[in-house]
């Protein structure tokens, strides 16, 4: 394959994902986008978290509530738990990277708070384990996860990418994130 059909062939496998999720997820992004702009009207906080690129996407939407999207509004309450070295680096040394975000979202979350776990593979154990930690401390739990199947009860809320490409699967996380800020914009103008 040549360079220049490198850049076709994942426009084109790229568009039939975007269709897909489409398809698939449009009633649920629209659930979840009225879910966050309640939780936020209602002063509670977005916990946001992920490995990698996914840890990536975290931080992108936090950057998204506290800065801004489009408009200049009053910040969000946010927080991305892979975001802060020292707290990242204590809890897996002492304790194991498996209770990162699950003893984090002991510490900060809430009755009312939205905790948003971020996996494309949908085995994240300490993903996994945050919204457990989270849904326990009576925050709604969502996951943005692939096509791999998750453990029942992995989240109040799962939102699944049609398709097992990393690339797909995180560009397609990025556009519901961007809708979601759509939704909580045009609550808060």
């Amino acid at each position: 394959m040549h360079q220049n059909e490198f850049v076709a062939a994942h426009f084109n496998e790229h568009k039939e994902v975007i269709v897909k999720s489409f398809e698939a997820l449009q009633e649920k992004i629209e659930v979840t986008g009225e879910i966050l702009t309640t939780a936020l009207t209602q002063g509670r906080k977005i916990i946001a978290f992920g490995n990698g690129g996914s840890a990536t996407q975290a931080s992108h939407l936090v950057g998204e509530l506290i800065g801004r999207f489009l408009g200049n509004r009053r910040p969000l309450p946010a927080i991305a738990l892979a975001a802060d070295p020292g707290v990242v680096t204590c809890i897996s040394n002492d304790f194991g990277y498996n209770i990162l975000f699950e003893r984090q979202c002991q510490a900060l979350a809430t009755v009312g708070d939205v905790a948003i776990g971020f996996t494309t593979s949908g085995r994240s154990e300490n993903v996994r384990l945050g919204l457990a930690a989270a849904h326990e401390k009576g925050a709604v739990t969502i996951a943005l996860v692939g096509e791999s199947p998750v453990q029942e009860g992995f989240a109040d809320h799962v939102l699944q990418v049609p398709s097992k490409t990393t690339a797909y699967i995180q560009e397609v996380h990025l556009m519901v994130l961007h809708i979601w800020c759509h939704y909580i914009e045009a609550q808060f103008k």
